[in-house]
């Protein structure tokens, strides 16, 4: 069981994990051994709660399909565990991503004080540069 919050958590059997072969380092050994993992997670099939499977199917991340399958590959260690340890960080990484609402922005407008600011200070600039001219011989 895959602890995502206090309330929240994956079963084993709703993750499918592979091993493959990896690209990474390890010299010729990396040719022979299937230390890469590729975990698929199928969000719709998932006993995860409906806010959790409507924000990771609206959200935008190249690891869900179409399909609503979220697959990530592992293959940054030389050794099968820890590509799997970590490709499970990242699935949790992924889901409690959407766990995160952010706050509505309030519009506001600028203080009548900051306005008055900004125009004195885009004078300043206007006879800095008027200043800096060079006066014509018919000026």
């Amino acid at each position: 069981m895959i602890q995502i919050s206090q309330k929240v958590a994956i079963f084993d059997n709703e993750v499918e994990v592979t091993a493959i072969r990896s690209g990474g380092p390890g010299g010729q050994h990396v040719n022979k051994v299937a230390t890469a993992i590729w975990l698929r997670f199928d969000i719709q099939a998932s006993s995860l709660p409906d806010f959790y499977k409507h924000r990771l199917l609206k959200k935008k991340d190249r690891r869900i399909t179409k399909e609503g399958v979220i697959i990530i590959k592992s293959q940054t260690y030389r050794t099968q565990h820890q590509n799997k340890v970590s490709a499970f960080e990242n699935l949790v990484i992924l889901i409690k991503s959407v766990t995160y609402i952010p706050k509505n922005r309030k519009p506001t407008k600028p203080s009548r004080a900051a306005k008055l600011k900004r125009l004195e200070s885009k004078k300043q600039k206007g006879t800095q540069k008027k200043l800096r001219q060079k006066k014509g011989l018919f000026d």
